[in-house]
């Protein structure tokens, strides 16, 4: 009788079963594996694997003694391997038999059904590899990858199905079949023991939003953990600026339905009662600070409901204090002494002594492409220097603003070689500075447009700023080249050039057809921290041509070439929190321009603007802004194209050129012609001002869209014209004032914008228009 030892590597499911040496009967097993010496070892089933190899995982040797345990041992080492999907030992008289079973060889692996998700973005999570054993057990783990990827998207609906093809030379093909599913969204998000907010307020903290239809642009209702995790730090952190210092989150729970389309996700809170500041105190251990001194500069106060915000506010203002003061190393503890009876909490600010600080070293780190002179340049600390908080901070923000590392900037400070010395370190990511733009639009001024763009805005890692730019509408051609170097003669001179030429078709609204070719050179530099200032001088030549026959004389004397020679200057305040969506601040920019230095213009043209914003309550921004303008001959006519014109963006509710002096043609009996609205002249003095108040509309706010309710009033005169026979001038300079509502909208596809506006105030030559649309796009 041959007694057999026998184990079978199961792999069902993704699980292994565990490997044993079976034995038909413990008696004749035993007598049957105990006593005698291996003679051989024998392998058979082998393809791709040598003997040898198969021999070496083997705990026994010919020579040893036939063994129970140690067959045993044998097997589970083979098992162990992955190589084999059967194993089998038994005895041949004085024969160890080993016969296996190879697991296949995977030849490709793929994946179907994925849509959403990349194929380059999925091969990399798997763990198995053409030319690598196929195992259930790692087929099972990669399906659990990819499908960790798709729950972090969003998907927990995602399926994936493994399956083989079996192909010759014992090798498979592997498939990974995905079926997506759609996004796992929040249905329902409730709170519990919450009594002092409502539900409603705390959603509204939450970046996590309730599945609505109106969200179909928004990935805010699609459940992600993370965020969750995140909202509810931000609920905490509400409960704390409160007064409710004792706040917790209980616990979150998350709840899948059985579609695994949708979360109940439910929070549950402890609010606790609520404090108010006792006793603060400022405790200095640094020579020559005062405590009380120091105090002032706490914005907490005794009798204000506790608040963690102003806690943290005031220890980074105190490091800032502290910081310009040169004590860049101290440490602020701010110290909570619970009262429970009179739930009052008693606050210390204990700062611990520091030596004055001095910049030792600056350190740039992270830089590839650009060069560390482009980045040092902007710091407004230099090794030596007494070490500032707010220089630092500062400096951090000026990098940022070059737009070659977008928000991956961060400088940080530590100790140098000494306790007085501080080592600077400047950590940027660069991100690619190099841009191709094609943009489509609409907007009532110019109808259809089209642009198109290349940029290289840190060219050869210099910083150096090189544009090529087009702008095609049905309306008007433009192109530009512009090169600019940000600090020229390695100082802060912006320096830069731009080549133009453009094709404006003006009949529409001032009868004739506009060619300006030249360039410009410019020159800008700070004078402080907000104040710059701008130079520059322009060479152009301006060519009006294809008027209609029937146009007045004022527009047929400009008929021609004229050359325009002009140097300018501007000066800009600017005190904006943002320069693209300011929301408080103001600013101030003052522009001279003098034509005469040389060509065959002259005029001295003055222009100034401000514009002041404030945020009067939530997310409600109220704004102000105002331009006034004169242009002056010097003896000359100022011709059509160097004046001033009124209307459409400038002044909502009338058409652009809509506003000013205007000529008409008389019929023979001294009337105005039929059909004739008359044309724009341009004047040489203007005023105009704006109020506008945007708002949200209701909507949720990450759809972007806000509303506006504005007024606008300007004016606009003096053609320097006097009118001809057969024509009629008109020039009043009254007032013009109009009102409107507009909506504005954030879109995935651009911005977009319609007004609506009706004149309260107009004389009846002026030109109106009520309805305004703008959209536009880069991709």
């Amino acid at each position: 009788m041959v007694s057999r030892v026998a184990a079978l590597c199961l792999l069902v499911g993704g699980t292994t079963a565990t490997s044993a040496v079976a034995l038909s009967s413990g008696a004749v097993a035993q007598q049957a594996f105990d006593g005698g010496v291996i003679r051989e070892i024998r392998v058979e089933g082998t393809q791709r694997i040598e003997p040898a190899t198969v021999r070496s995982y083997l705990t026994v040797q010919p020579g040893d003694e036939f063994s129970v345990e140690r067959i045993d041992a044998s097997l589970k080492s083979l098992v162990a391997t992955g190589l084999f999907a059967d194993v089998t030992l038994e005895r041949r008289d004085g024969i160890l038999v080993v016969t296996v079973v190879e697991n296949p060889i995977i030849n490709r692996i793929s994946f179907e059904g994925n849509r959403r998700t990349k194929t380059e973005d999925l091969y990399p999570e798997v763990q198995l590899r053409p030319r690598t054993v196929y195992t259930r057990t790692r087929v099972q783990n990669d399906v659990q990858r990819i499908l960790e990827i798709y729950r972090r998207s969003g998907r927990f609906a995602a399926r994936v199905e493994p399956k083989i093809i079996q192909l010759e030379q014992n090798r498979v093909d592997l498939v990974f079949e995905i079926d997506e599913g759609p996004l796992t969204t929040v249905q329902q998000i409730n709170f519990i023991n919450n009594n002092v907010f409502s539900d409603s307020e705390l959603r509204d903290i939450m970046l996590t939003k309730e599945s609505r239809w109106w969200r179909f642009l928004s990935s805010a209702d699609t459940y992600d953990p993370d965020r969750l995790n995140y909202d509810r730090e931000q609920i905490r952190r509400h409960y704390l600026r409160n007064g409710y210092a004792d706040f917790r989150v209980l616990s979150g729970l998350a709840e899948l339905t059985p579609d695994r389309e949708k979360f109940y996700v439910t929070t549950t809170v402890d609010e606790g009662p609520r404090y108010t500041f006792g006793n603060i105190e400022v405790r200095s251990e640094i020579e020559g600070l005062d405590g009380e001194f120091l105090k002032n500069f706490v914005l907490a106060k005794s009798g204000d409901w506790y608040n963690g915000d102003l806690i943290e506010n005031s220890i980074n203002l105190l490091t800032d204090l502290l910081g310009d003061l040169q004590y860049a190393f101290v440490e602020i503890d701010p110290l909570l002494q619970r009262n429970a009876e009179t739930r009052t909490i008693d606050l210390i600010f204990e700062l611990n002594q520091s030596p004055r600080v001095f910049v030792e070293r600056i350190d740039i780190q992270g830089n590839v492409i650009t060069h560390d002179k482009v980045i040092r340049r902007e710091m407004l600390l230099a090794e030596g220097d007494p070490f500032s908080s707010s220089r630092v901070r500062r400096s951090e923000q000026r990098i940022k603003d070059l737009g070659f590392f977008g928000q991956d900037v961060k400088v940080t400070t530590s100790e140098g070689s000494q306790a007085d010395q501080s080592v600077i370190t400047v950590e940027v990511t660069e991100q690619p500075t190099g841009e191709i733009q094609l943009g489509a639009g609409y907007s009532t001024t110019d109808g259809a447009l089209l642009d198109f763009s290349i940029r290289q805005r840190n060219l050869l890692g210099r910083g150096q700023d090189l544009r090529l730019s087009t702008l095609l509408s049905s309306r008007s051609f433009e192109i530009d080249l512009s090169f600019t170097e940000p600090y020229f003669l390695e100082r802060d001179l912006a320096a830069g050039i731009d080549l133009f030429r453009v094709v404006r078709d003006e009949r529409d609204t001032i009868s004739y057809n506009l060619e300006s070719t030249g360039f410009v050179t410019r020159l800008s530099y700070p004078l402080s921290d907000r104040l710059r200032q701008r130079l520059s001088y322009t060479l152009a030549q301006n060519k009006i041509e294809r008027v209609f026959f029937n146009a007045s004389r004022f527009i047929r004397d400009q008929v021609g070439s004229s050359v325009t020679s002009s140097v300018e200057q501007q000066l800009l305040y600017d005190a904006r929190n943002s320069t693209l969506r300011p929301t408080n601040g103001y600013f101030f920019l003052l522009t001279n321009e003098f034509a005469g230095v040389g060509g065959t213009v002259r005029y001295l043209r003055n222009r100034l603007q401000a514009g002041t914003y404030w945020n009067v309550y939530s997310d409600w921004v109220l704004s102000l802004t105002s331009e006034v303008g004169y242009i002056n001959g010097l003896g000359k006519d100022v011709r059509i194209n160097d004046r001033f014109y009124l209307g459409g963006d400038t002044l909502r509710g009338f058409e652009p050129g809509g506003v000013g002096p205007r000529a008409f043609l008389l019929d023979t009996n001294g009337n105005v012609r039929q059909n004739i609205e008359g044309e724009a002249l341009g004047g040489q003095v203007f005023s105009r001002a704006s109020l506008e108040l945007t708002l949200p509309i209701g909507l949720p706010e990450e759809l972007g869209v806000t509303a506006h309710a504005f007024t606008d009033a300007g004016t606009l005169t003096d053609s320097g014209q006097t009118a001809a026979a057969g024509e009629l001038f008109r020039d009043n300079a009254s007032i013009r004032w109009s009102a409107g509502v507009g909506v504005s909208w954030q879109s995935p596809f651009g911005p977009i914008r319609i007004d609506l506006a009706a004149p309260i105030k107009k004389e009846d030559y002026d030109r109106t228009e009520q309805f305004r649309f703008s959209f536009g796009t880069r991709f």
